[in-house]
């Protein structure tokens, strides 16, 4: 979609490098990207505030799997036929009197969950031997 490259100074500064070591897919047809996702083998997760799957009730199997995680602007959210096209919508609880996270503060929420859920399904694999994120991607668009 439309929106800043993800290599842009910012976006690197902002993610503390760590934007070079997950695989980051772009294209100008999201729909597409998600069909490619899923053929690839992996499930697809849309973080949405109003998911009628709760983040914290999801259990470790199914977080475990290889999962492609869909993020929408801080403003606006995801798309209708992005949300629709997504294998399950996803909600961060919100505890205490906060009403809502910014987008950085969800996406890692999410990222962690799943990152947990993995290793607890490998504890003895190291995470240092994992290829490089550009050997690991799933959808090249």
């Amino acid at each position: 979609g439309d929106a800043v490259a993800p290599y842009n100074g910012k976006c690197v500064r902002a993610t503390a490098g760590s934007l070079f070591h997950v695989p980051v897919v772009r294209a100008a047809d999201p729909g597409e990207v998600v069909d490619r996702l899923r053929t690839a083998g992996l499930r697809v997760l849309a973080a949405t505030g109003r998911g009628e799957t709760d983040l914290d009730t999801m259990p470790d199997e199914a977080l475990a799997a290889p999962t492609a995680w869909l993020f929408g602007s801080e403003a606006h959210g995801l798309p209708a036929p992005l949300l629709e096209a997504a294998d399950e919508r996803v909600r961060v609880p919100i505890h205490g009197r906060a009403e809502s996270l910014n987008l950085a503060a969800a996406a890692a929420v999410c990222l962690y969950t799943s990152a947990r859920a993995q290793r607890r399904k490998e504890p003895d694999r190291d995470p240092d031997d994992l290829p490089p994120a550009r050997e690991r991607r799933a959808v090249d668009v």
